[in-house]
């Protein structure tokens, strides 16, 4: 995950306000009937109290619309989650002003307070600042554990991360994790299995799955619609017929993208929308016209589940029929046993999915059931959630520029300088790096500014009999913090092996430098498909007896040789599987946990007008060449990143 996560704080005697999803349903009488989301913030909250934080929970209750209502308030949930944690849990009436503001003074480290009901004012929906600011003034940190709130731009979501450090709790980074891998990087064979009433509800999750998955599987109400674009006559079954030609136009996109599309070949009819309803198995092509249809056939249910056998990676969002009615919810728990017999990574979200798992007793042979309900169907669209990209960058990004063998020493200090003035106030860090003759000058003129530097290229020993070189220990003399390694041009005119490489970064290591260490593949290596070869191959070479710690630091800038000095440039989409597959690599060289920290560019005939394109997640910064040289392109490029 690109977010920091609770793990990266420093949450000891600090006061830290935690977004639960506390949405949970609740008789008239304060007795909650389902406390699965209570249940999954519980992890959150026992690392926060273990580590002497004092914990300040803040979360919603139906939609009460602004105003005050007693019906909607938290008190229940806080006496129950006092019995769930064995402990008391504070209550304020309010969630700001002086009320909660005396609540907070009292809280000790290792305790407990939650907050009134946040949309008991009207400005929690529209994120208002004020308000956001107030609800920050009353702690230290700020962790985001609400997945199922995660995709509205809410002050209590979005509007805090402004005003305080902020990470991801142990439940959001989960779902970050295993439904973030679906969207972005899924395992194949790849099956998505969607269900529920209406095609129009789950569109975007239907159009973005077609470019990711191998197979897809169509059940529920909304399958009537595509059975009815196929021409068949669906009787009294729910169809939406203004989907229709949608329906027509996803089924052209899935022959187009050889996705194999799997829709009902029999129904289960039923004569009313009842639970005793008369009803019948049909094959799709003979339906009788007076029922309707409330559930896959079993003729479907098997070719479902065989569909299922060979895949690695499943997702399932809602159910085949009306899962709630016992004579129609065959097809459902038929699924369900699929995907919990399933090797495959698999993940469920959706009511009637998650309720289907639970009452056949599968939830621990499924891999991930997702919490959030409208939030994993806009993050399976693909969409930004507002509460995870708000929170902070775990890796800080870095524009950097290569000036090669161009500019004295004049030159050189003035270009340095001016990029110092331009790209004031960028969030990025920016790293500039000169040739050898103009590093101390350059140096001399911006240290202690916002800009760093640092060297091209080094030799791998100290000292000694080594014409025309330069070592480690004489660039760490100048101060620099970064020095370039197996470089494109170093590899492909100097002779740079993977053995001088190797050594080389060991010398960076052993002189206190970070190494932006670059691997690429050339155009013929590209052509036969070996890129992922050979940039594991440059990877393991290099990283041979580095340390995690050492790692922390490293930062790998991916250059496809085919792209350098050819004014050609990679796709966005093409740098972005690079860098992934690299740090696929450096998880299985060190770990997850490191290689999340490892901050992966991009450099290939990067400039001011691509330079946005590559702004996207796993890419963490572009490595600049010739748009370097020049002060303005330069610091538009880091703007843009």
């Amino acid at each position: 995950m690109d977010k920091k996560n609770l793990c990266d704080l420093d949450v000891a005697g600090q006061k830290v306000l935690v977004r639960v999803d506390y949405n949970v349903p609740m008789e008239e009488t304060g007795k909650i009937t389902d406390d699965t989301r209570i249940c999954a913030s519980l992890e959150t909250i026992k690392y926060l109290l273990e580590h002497k934080a004092a914990v300040i929970l803040m979360a919603h209750l139906g939609r009460p619309k602004g105003q005050v209502n007693i019906k909607y308030s938290l008190a229940p949930v806080a006496k129950h989650l006092a019995k769930l944690l064995n402990m008391p849990v504070a209550f304020a009436g309010d969630c700001i002003g002086e009320e909660a503001e005396k609540a907070v003074q009292k809280l000790k480290p290792g305790k407990i307070l939650m907050l009134e009901n946040l949309r008991f004012h009207k400005e929690e929906e529209k994120n208002d600042m004020d308000f956001a600011e107030k609800l920050a003034s009353l702690a230290d940190l700020y962790v985001n554990d609400g997945f199922g709130v995660s995709h509205r731009a809410h002050a209590s979501v979005e509007g805090v991360t402004h005003f305080l450090p902020s990470a991801a709790g142990f439940l959001l980074e989960k779902e970050i994790r295993f439904v973030g891998q679906a969207v972005e990087n899924p395992l194949h064979p790849f099956v998505a299995i969607i269900g529920g009433a209406k095609v129009s509800d789950k569109i975007g999750v239907i159009e973005n799955l077609l470019e990711k998955v191998d197979t897809l599987l169509i059940g529920g109400g909304m399958a009537n619609t595509f059975l009815a674009a196929q021409g068949h006559k669906m009787g009294k079954s729910l169809v939406e017929d203004d989907k229709i030609a949608l329906a027509k136009e996803l089924l052209a996109k899935a022959k187009a993208r050889k996705v194999k599309l799997l829709l009902p070949v029999d129904l289960v009819m039923a004569e009313t929308f009842a639970a005793d309803a008369s009803h019948k198995v049909e094959k799709v092509a003979k339906l009788d016209q007076k029922y309707m249809a409330l559930d896959i056939g079993p003729a479907t249910s098997t070719l479902y589940q065989d569909a299922l056998q060979d895949a690695k990676m499943i997702v399932w969002n809602g159910p085949m029929g009306v899962f709630e009615m016992d004579a129609f919810c065959k097809g459902t728990e038929a699924v369900a046993q699929a995907v919990a017999k399933s090797r495959a990574m698999s993940i469920v979200g959706g009511g009637d999915s998650v309720a289907a798992i639970e009452k056949l007793g599968l939830a621990k042979k499924i891999t991930h059931i997702s919490t959030g309900g409208g939030a994993s169907l806009e993050y399976l669209e693909g969409k930004v959630l507002p509460g995870v990209a708000a929170l902070d960058d775990v890796r800080r990004k870095i524009v950097a520029g290569n000036w090669k063998m161009h500019k004295n020493v004049d030159e050189a200090v003035e270009l340095a300088e001016d990029i110092v003035s331009d790209t004031n106030g960028t969030l990025n860090e920016v790293v500039v790096f000169p040739p050898f003759t103009a590093l101390e000058s350059v140096a001399e003129a911006i240290d202690g500014k916002h800009v760093g530097y640092g060297a091209q290229d080094l030799h791998w020993e100290d000292e000694g009999a080594y014409t025309g070189a330069v070592s480690g220990k004489m660039i760490a003399d100048i101060c620099a913090e970064y020095v370039l390694i197996g470089h494109s041009e170093r590899r492909t005119m100097f002779g740079d092996n993977e053995v001088a490489v190797a050594k080389k970064m060991r010398a960076a290591y052993r002189n206190g430098l970070k190494p932006m260490l670059c691997v690429g593949e050339n155009a013929q290596e590209r052509a036969e498909g070996k890129t992922s070869r050979k940039i594991s191959m440059q990877l393991k070479s290099a990283l041979k007896g580095i340390t995690p710690d050492e790692a922390e630091v490293l930062v790998v800038a991916y250059e496809p040789l085919w792209a350098i000095g050819s004014g050609q440039a990679a796709t966005a989409k093409d740098a972005q599987e690079v860098c992934l597959l690299i740090r696929n690599k450096l998880e299985k060289l060190f770990s997850a946990d490191i290689a999340r920290k490892v901050r992966v560019l991009y450099g290939g005939s990067v400039n001011a007008k691509n330079a946005a394109d590559f702004a996207i997640s796993g890419i963490d910064g572009v490595l600049v060449g010739g748009a370097s040289l020049d002060a303005q392109a330069f610091s538009a490029i880091a703007r843009s990143i």
